[in-house]
């Protein structure tokens, strides 16, 4: 299974939108025509499309900020996988590609995500991949988790 991220484009922009997550996940994740959207508008926000060898199959979307004499830190703020390719293992290659891309950019001080709290199967594959918990976001009320640079 080849997992791939690619930039969000006019060719594969209508495959994007019409992926959709379990009927269970629709509190869980924004829509993915809302968050291509949201990314026009904040130049930052690096949307993604998830690729399983060669299809589009999910989506995701982070952001780099820079901080005065640090290293950047990134959020990772969005990530889907259609409800049709779940369970295969896609979700967890992606946050791997995605945290390699971030990786290969150089030095960060953080890479964060945030989830609901009571979103059990997002706390354990978080943590997985390395994310460690610190706090509630005081907007969101969201579990915050990072991986320190």
């Amino acid at each position: 299974m080849d997992i791939a991220l690619k930039d969000v484009t006019r060719e594969n922009f209508e495959a994007v939108i019409a992926l959709e997550v379990a009927t269970s996940q629709r509190d869980y994740v924004a829509d993915n025509l809302y968050s291509i959207a949201e990314s026009s508008f904040h130049p930052t926000y690096r949307p993604r499309a998830i690729y399983c060898d060669g299809e589009v199959v999910g989506f995701l979307m982070y952001e780099c900020f820079d901080h005065d004499d640090r290293p950047p830190a990134y959020n990772i703020f969005r990530l889907m996988v259609d409800r049709h390719h779940q369970g295969r293992g896609i979700g967890h290659r992606a946050m791997q590609c995605v945290l390699d891309e971030i990786r290969a950019q150089g030095p960060f001080e953080r890479i964060a995500i945030c989830y609901v709290p009571t979103n059990q199967i997002a706390r354990d594959f978080y943590a997985s991949l390395g994310f460690q918990e610190t706090g509630l976001g005081e907007e969101t009320g969201e579990v915050i988790a990072e991986i320190r640079g």
